[in-house]
């Protein structure tokens, strides 16, 4: 099973191009930080290239501009090339499934939404027309349905003792 999920800010606003046959495309970068750092040193982060074809990257390329907190679902895939000095090489980038609003508030909006198969996290930005087969919008009576269980409070321990 090859299936990745992301959470990150763009790097640059997403380009949308449209191939010779009319196909939507759009190659985009996300930086997501590491969970771990060591005390005293900075925040890591790592760069990932994506991929998102027809509506999604529409989408992605309409309402995630620079800096925009998305998360992405998707799969991993590699290409193998020559660079400029004749050396073998690995291209790895996600190719995306689905984009979603994390719920960041930007623009006075803190809606979230999403596009594609998966259900919204919220109501999408004002004048999004979506997909005509995207689920209906969640309500909070869905939401009260939510089985979560409260997480253990973990406030007492110490960073130091984590056994990795």
């Amino acid at each position: 099973m090859n299936k990745v999920i992301m959470m990150g800010r763009m790097v640059a606003d997403a380009e949308l191009k449209t191939t010779p046959s009319g196909v939507s495309a759009c190659n985009f970068r996300i930086a997501v930080d590491r969970n771990y750092q060591k005390k005293g040193e900075e925040k890591k982060s790592d760069f990932f290239n994506c991929v998102a074809w027809r509506g999604v990257a529409e989408f992605i390329a309409k309402w995630f501009p620079k800096g925009r907190l998305i998360l992405v679902e998707g799969e991993l895939q590699t290409r193998q090339y020559t660079d400029k000095n004749g050396n073998p090489a690995t291209w790895y980038e996600i190719q995306v499934d689905n984009a979603y609003f994390t719920g960041e508030k930007s623009n006075g909006s803190g809606n979230g939404g999403s596009y594609n198969s998966a259900p919204p996290i919220g109501e999408p930005p004002p004048g999004y027309g979506g997909n005509s087969s995207a689920p209906a919008q969640s309500t909070p009576a869905a939401s009260a349905n939510n089985t979560s269980v409260p997480a253990a409070d973990f406030s007492a321990a110490d960073s130091d003792d984590y056994p990795f």
